[in-house]
């Protein structure tokens, strides 16, 4: 028989718990009708361009994620990491400047791509062009998730995902008719610019471009080193496919796509996943510091057996239901399932010990994991590619994540301990 004291001590564990099992639920749901969207462009492009011109698109996508990662290591990782939970007059002010700067960041970087891609010329050199002029609208997009998240209304940032699918519908069939990677590309970018300016509407706030500088200095004990760190991420996996294009021909790019585009549901949520679990490892080590490795235990291992339950079920897909989805790129996108599968769960293992990091703002420790995961995917994609193409380098990249998943745990033990040593040591909030 419980006492009052103990009815009321259980009343708010159990509420927090409901609104823990809301936030993640809206984050699962964001992070699907993202990997849809995703998944829905890559199928598109490959059946309607073939193994080759999907590569180039390939390569406009991967430089994407390069410029995103920047836009977040200096805009929106620190918001996340710092203004999850506060009151909501610091949280306007923030993500005022927050999106500010991503917008600043896709401004400066687009128009570097616009001009390279006018001096390349020909199909690579479009895509990129086309590229430069609508990554502030992706840029933009991509903030206001994080806002949203950061508040803890990751509603908004389902809707938000979902009005962006909804527009890529009617700019995919435009894009089509033209037939051509830049088509794709503008399409792309036009159809998050309906999202990007939705997402003004849903949060009241109007991006400060021109306070970008101040945030960036506010933020520059943490920005400085999660810059480092998702530019060695996503600049190994750039390089990768870079050095796979040259060593084993564009089409080996398109395959490598196309298998990552099979297993898309959960490197959606590996890129989107600091949107959610960063800021919910915040609350857990504000309120429960003790079941934050738990906590980090349960995200990591959940994500890696979902990746292989996924992995396995791609395997009893018939070649010809394969066909119908990826056209041409099944054939040699469907060699590297095993492969691809392996790395995704390596990666999650890890993302499970990152986000606990991120939430200790323990900036040091994870800059040293992701240095020497980068180094890590990059060896083995392209000693992999160098052996044996697109295949070796698939599995040079699974051996690369499943073991720097290691490393990311260790580092997250070491800051544990510190911090249980010295609690005093939390990331400073405002």
């Amino acid at each position: 028989m419980t006492t009052e004291k103990e009815e009321k001590t259980a009343a708010p564990a159990g509420s927090g718990r409901r609104a823990l099992a809301g936030r993640l639920s809206w984050g699962l749901a964001d992070q699907a009708a993202s990997s849809v969207s995703n998944f829905a462009v890559g199928v598109y492009v490959a059946r309607s361009l073939g193994v080759t011109a999907f590569g180039v698109f390939s390569l406009a996508w991967v430089t994407y994620g390069v410029v995103l990662n920047v836009s977040r290591g200096v805009a929106t990782d620190p918001l996340v990491v710092r203004f999850s939970g506060v009151p909501e007059a610091s949280w306007r002010a923030a993500v005022a400047r927050s999106s500010g700067a991503a917008l600043a960041v896709g401004a400066i970087v687009g128009a570097v791509c616009l001009a390279a891609g006018l001096a390349l010329g020909g199909p690579v050199g479009s895509a990129f062009a086309c590229l430069g002029a609508v990554l502030p609208a992706l840029l933009l997009q991509d903030a206001w998730r994080f806002a949203f998240f950061a508040a803890g209304d990751g509603r908004k940032a389902f809707v938000n995902d979902v009005v962006w699918g909804v527009a890529l519908v009617p700019a995919m069939v435009v894009a089509a008719r033209a037939g051509s990677v830049a088509a794709f590309v503008l399409a792309w970018g036009a159809s998050a610019a309906v999202a990007a300016a939705y997402g003004r509407v849903q949060s009241g706030i109007v991006p400060r471009p021109s306070r970008a500088l101040g945030w960036l200095r506010e933020q520059r004990d943490l920005g400085s080193r999660y810059l480092v760190e998702n530019v060695s991420l996503s600049g190994a996996g750039q390089l990768r496919a870079y050095g796979l294009g040259a060593l084993a021909g564009v089409g080996a790019v398109g395959a490598v796509r196309g298998a990552e585009l099979l297993l898309g549901p959960f490197l959606a949520v590996l890129m989107g996943l600091s949107l959610v679990t960063v800021a919910e490892a915040a609350r857990v080590l504000k309120r429960a510091p003790d079941r934050l490795g738990r906590f980090c235990l349960l995200l990591g291992g959940g994500q890696a057996v979902a990746a292989l339950l996924w992995g396995a079920a791609l395997l009893l897909v018939p070649d010809r239901a394969g066909g119908l989805v990826l056209g041409d790129v099944w054939g040699t996108a469907s060699a590297l399932i095993v492969p691809a599968t392996l790395g995704v769960a390596g990666a999650g293992l890890g993302t499970g010990a990152a986000a606990g990091l991120r939430a200790l703002g323990a900036a040091r420790r994870s800059l040293r994991a992701q240095l020497f995961a980068s180094a890590c995917y990059a060896a083995g994609g392209l000693g992999g590619a160098a052996a044996a193409g697109a295949v070796g380098s698939a599995w040079g990249v699974a051996a690369a994540t499943l073991a720097s998943s290691t490393v990311w745990w260790v580092q997250l033990r070491s800051a544990l301990r510190e911090h249980h040593q010295n609690p005093n040591s939390e990331v400073r909030t405002p």
